[in-house]
């Protein structure tokens, strides 16, 4: 019997490399192809550790390139794609957001459109599934959640491009059968994120006693979730979700902006032996963003109740755990803001 062949697209970057990690060890009958472009936030020296296993095979190109999707999907046959390739950063899509349009709309329509071609004759067993977020929701006021059934009203330019895909996606489920599940999830946090988010920034910029800039008042309300615990649930939605569903993935974990930056800046002063609220006198107010969405936040019931996923830590478990994983990995950290980390594919990988 043949092996199952999953793509995951992204697989370089933050939360995809915790994806690959958990399908490459935990399934060793799968083969897993790992799809990166390798743009700003791929970083291959994330999966240094399972890059010589025998299930795992990279393969470096763009879904923007539409006839190179389709040659590698008929080259390897893939069963299922897990896609989590995209444009993710709210700042960049407001100074450039046709770049967000091109990778998150126009490469998923590559990815659906290769899919369709290669498994229209053979449905069974296959599975389209696309990672989104709950910025595609829009804004809550005071009260309540987003839940699955939530109207979108996206309000960023990238917002609007993952609103954009999901709803490309639901269409080929409908419109050519493709199966396919969706799931959004909030504020990912942990090992390994590119340091132009909130929370990697502000950890190097402690550690270099540089501003920390909060935008407006700081009272911005979202739900933050443990990188590795959004894994565990795509690993759970892949094989146990229904097909055609949404799934709402969150941490349970509301948080004011400002309240986290204070928790954050208390645990840097105890890990760097810095004398109590030395940190927190970083703090800088700067002038909001356009567009900013007052509050996030997720109702996770629904894939807690049917699949029994539920976090594995609390938010300030989980904040500890990736202070101590960035100070740990202090080298990782200076290869991203010095740019080495771009020349590890050319040395791992063209030799």
């Amino acid at each position: 019997m043949s092996k199952k062949k999953i793509l995951i697209t992204g697989g370089a970057g933050f939360i995809g490399s915790h994806v690959i990690r958990i399908f490459v060890n935990k399934y060793p009958d799968y083969k897993i192809y790992n799809l990166d472009a390798l743009t700003y936030a791929g970083n291959l020296e994330n999966l240094k550790d399972i890059e010589d296993s025998d299930n795992y095979t990279f393969l470096k190109a763009d879904i923007n390139d539409e006839e190179e999707m389709e040659r590698l999907f008929t080259e390897h046959q893939f069963d299922s794609v897990i896609h989590l390739a995209a444009e993710s950063h709210v700042d960049r899509s407001i100074t450039d957001p046709l770049a967000f349009v091109k990778t998150n709309v126009i490469g998923t329509m590559n990815l659906l459109n290769s899919a369709k071609k290669l498994w229209e004759d053979n449905l069974e067993n296959k599975l389209f599934y696309h990672i989104s977020t709950d910025e595609v929701y829009g804004t809550l006021g005071e009260t309540g959640l987003f839940t699955e059934k939530t109207s979108y009203d996206p309000n960023s330019p990238y917002s609007a491009s993952k609103a954009s895909s999901d709803h490309f996606v639901r269409a080929y489920g409908e419109t050519y059968n493709l199966p396919y599940i969706i799931s959004n999830c909030s504020n990912n946090y942990g090992p390994n994120q590119f340091p132009e988010k909130l929370i990697p920034l502000f950890i190097n910029n402690i550690v270099e006693r540089k501003a920390l800039p909060v935008y407006g008042d700081g009272k911005y309300t979202r739900d933050w979730l443990y990188v590795i615990d959004h894994a565990r649930a795509i690993d759970l939605a892949f094989h146990k979700g229904k097909i055609k569903d949404t799934y709402n993935i969150g941490g349970f974990n509301e948080w004011q902006n400002i309240d986290l930056i204070q928790l954050l800046c208390k645990i840097m002063d105890k890990k760097l032996d810095r004398d109590p609220g030395e940190s927190a006198k970083l703090i800088t107010f700067v002038k909001d963003r356009p567009g900013h969405d007052k509050r996030y936040a997720i109702d996770a019931t629904k894939i807690n109740k049917t699949l029994g996923w539920h976090p594995s830590v609390t938010f300030e478990e989980g904040l500890e755990l990736t202070v101590d994983w960035y100070l740990k990995n202090a080298n990782w950290l200076n290869n991203l803001t010095s740019g080495a980390y771009q020349d590890y594919y050319k040395e791992q990988y063209l030799k």
